[in-house]
């Protein structure tokens, strides 16, 4: 238990500073440029490599003979990136900044996914693996809620510059506590394996589990309309006559997340599978309701529902990821997974810039159909049946269960 207690120490402290650096990016380049489309390339050279890099790192971190020393330096690594930027930004010619953005990047992977493929070391199989990962969800939903918020109060009283840095001392506390977690040693051969086969690996278990396949795809569908949401919930909110109005929206959405992820998404009674179909029908209907709200206050309540739907969908993905992926390739799916999601989103977000002419409920409903199309995705790929058990090239579990996920061979 000390262990996963410092491991959700290390993840709260790391994802704080994942969650803050998207407003912290704009807020700095705000101030020293005046330039929110500054801002915009920052922040897309800081989001992008996390796809591109998620098979890489991902198959690095499985192969590695010193699991310990890579976790804790990509965590570092992306510690100091964000202390160079807050530096540079502003100071040093774009390319630099950008280069810069870009590394730091690439170690997000292992911030997400990579580090919730620890999980299934430190806690024996069964409820209290379960309540574990329902724990690890929680992390990212407490660091959506706080981190915003904390950026810009320090971003108030101070400057960006410095709650740039303060993300960055949260990362390299996250290292530290890594640093005292134990981790599986590798054997040579499995270390020495070919990073090149170690990512198809990834890739091959992401597409020939079918389970595994079908919440990917399910909610990488689904974040498409959740990186539009934040736009779409500004606008709305200035539809309904109150442009600040779009902050109490997203509060109210982060705070019903959590609230979902402490409760529903610690119900380890119903299958994962149908847990995260319950989640992604519910918050696709709470937000086409939303669409409809005649005030801000009743657009809240129901985006707040919404948030509470949306809570234990994390939970179910993890559990899914670990039940499902073969050991040897576990970090690979964590962070494949994690990288698709993220990349959805920044192309939801680039939709709804494009599509920002249209009628505000329009795209808050596009963005409900979507997490409604997630469930309905989810469940024409889930596997129905068993299936035979696979080669010996992909160590894939014998006895997939539609709604129990998958018993070891």
């Amino acid at each position: 238990m000390m262990a996963l207690r410092r491991y959700l120490g290390a993840a709260l402290a790391a994802r704080l500073a994942s969650e803050g650096m998207g407003i912290a990016l704009v807020l700095l380049t705000l101030e020293r440029t005046g330039s929110a489309a500054h801002g915009a390339f920052v922040l897309t050279a800081w989001l992008a490599p996390h796809v591109l890099a998620a098979p890489l790192t991902g198959a690095a971190a499985s192969r590695t003979r010193r699991p310990r020393l890579f976790h804790v330096a990509s965590l570092a690594g992306f510690a100091l990136c964000m202390a160079a930027l807050a530096l540079l930004v502003g100071r040093a010619p774009t390319p630099v900044v950008l280069v810069v953005a870009m590394a730091g990047g690439s170690c997000g992977p292992m911030v997400t996914g990579g580090l919730s493929s620890l999980v299934a070391g430190l806690v024996p199989a069964g409820p209290r693996l379960d309540r574990a990962y329902a724990w690890d969800a929680v992390t990212y939903n407490a660091a959506g809620v706080t981190s915003p918020a904390v950026v810009s109060a320090f971003a108030a009283l101070g400057s960006a510059g410095t709650a740039v840095l303060l993300l960055a001392a949260g990362c390299a506390l996250a290292a530290v506590l890594a640093a005292t977690l134990p981790y599986d040693a590798k054997p040579p051969a499995t270390a020495a394996a070919s990073l090149r086969a170690g990512m198809a690996a990834g890739l091959a278990a992401l597409w020939r589990v079918r389970e595994l396949r079908a919440i990917t795809s399910a909610t990488t569908l689904a974040f498409v309309g959740v990186g539009g949401l934040s736009t779409s919930a500004v606008l709305f909110a200035g539809r309904l006559g109150s442009p600040d109005g779009g902050g109490l929206l997203l509060t109210a959405f982060a705070v019903g997340a959590l609230g979902g992820a402490l409760t529903l998404g610690r119900i380890t009674a119903v299958a994962p599978g149908r847990m995260a179909r319950w989640a992604l029908t519910g918050t696709g209907l709470a937000l086409a309701g939303a669409a409809f709200a005649p005030s801000v206050t009743v657009a809240a309540v129901l985006f707040a529902v919404a948030g509470v739907c949306d809570g234990p969908l994390l939970t179910s993905t993890l559990r899914i990821r670990s039940e499902g992926a073969p050991a040897a390739v576990r970090t690979q799916v964590f962070t494949l997974g994690a990288g698709l999601k993220v990349t959805a989103a920044s192309a939801g977000a680039a939709l709804v810039g494009l599509a920002a002419a249209a009628p505000p409920y329009a795209l808050l409903l596009a963005v409900a159909a979507l997490q409604l199309a997630g469930a309905v995705l989810h469940l024409s790929i889930r596997p129905t049946r068993a299936v035979p058990r696979p080669g010996p090239e992909l160590p894939l579990p014998a006895r997939p269960n539609p709604e129990k996920g998958y018993s070891a061979p």
